[in-house]
């Protein structure tokens, strides 16, 4: 076993999730070998299975199971998920990429997570992508979307949470729903607080001064003070160690991939990792 790969214990939890072989012949061989390639090897041998399984939700499927393992053994902290953001540098390399809507192999149709914009945008460093992430208290994510560099953080809160569906191996409907939401100033809006109250989602997410003194300002029309717990806001460093845990996989802290999907593919590898680490 070389170094990084998956040990016997991670990958005796993740091969029932793996997809399976069917109809005549041997289309596919050794998963745990391409799985550790793709992690640490070399792009040519697996390339073509990673773009494959990234356009056909395979990746996210597994991630899905992983996560339902987690929470049937009580391994997932529900009590507070914390939402920030992350940019990653793309290599020059990821642009370039045709201008056609690509394909899933074998289908006519597009490839769910495909973005006409690719997901790169240019800032000061030079084309770069942003990951949005929803981590838990155990330092692993619960779901993320994936934007071009630029984009603000305020405006992609509600479609990460939207990310998070757990589902329940005793059936019934997936879990969506956290206890308690954290975030930074940049996710305090007026809608971002009214869908969370909506959803019966208790959340820290500390005022603006701006927006403390313009409500103020407003007297009675303003509303009322938001709320406001030192204590739990702490918690919300447990985000930012699930990405620099994140961020040690070489193919999520610079993107190298041309197509949005095939990151989105490659970033869900890395979380379905994280998933299989003991705590």
């Amino acid at each position: 076993m070389g170094r990084g790969d998956l040990s016997d214990e991670e990958w005796a939890r993740l091969e029932p999730h793996m997809p399976t072989n069917h109809g005549r012949g041997g289309r596919w061989q050794s998963h745990r070998r391409v799985i550790n390639g793709i992690l640490f090897g070399s792009w040519k041998t697996v390339h073509d299975r990673h773009r494959r399984w990234s356009a056909d939700g395979t990746w996210e499927r597994i991630l899905r199971a992983v996560q339902a393992d987690a929470d049937a053994e009580g391994r997932i902290d529900w009590s507070m998920v914390s939402v920030d953001s992350t940019t990653c540098r793309a290599h020059q390399h990821a642009a370039g990429a045709s201008t056609r809507a690509p394909k899933i192999p074998g289908r006519r149709r597009s490839p769910a997570r495909h973005r006409p914009d690719e997901a790169l945008g240019r800032s000061r460093g030079g084309l770069t992508s942003k990951i949005h992430l929803a981590g838990e208290g155990g330092f692993r994510p619960l779901g993320f979307v994936i934007t071009p560099g630029q984009w603000g953080d305020a405006p992609q809160m509600i479609p990460v949470l939207e990310e998070i569906c757990v589902p329940r191996q005793a059936g019934g409907r997936p879990r969506t729903r956290p206890d308690h939401v954290g975030g930074d100033k940049a996710y305090s809006s007026r809608p971002i607080r009214r869908h969370l109250r909506r959803r019966q989602i208790k959340h820290t997410i500390p005022e603006p001064r701006d927006q403390r003194a313009n409500r103020r300002r407003r007297g009675s029309q303003g509303g009322r003070p938001t709320g406001f717990d030192k204590t739990i806001y702490h918690r919300r460093n447990e985000v930012e160690r699930t990405i620099n845990r994140l961020k040690n996989f070489r193919a999520v802290a610079t993107r190298f991939d041309k197509r949005a999907y095939v990151f989105h593919g490659t970033v869900t590898v890395a979380a379905i990792r994280l998933w299989l680490r003991p705590q």
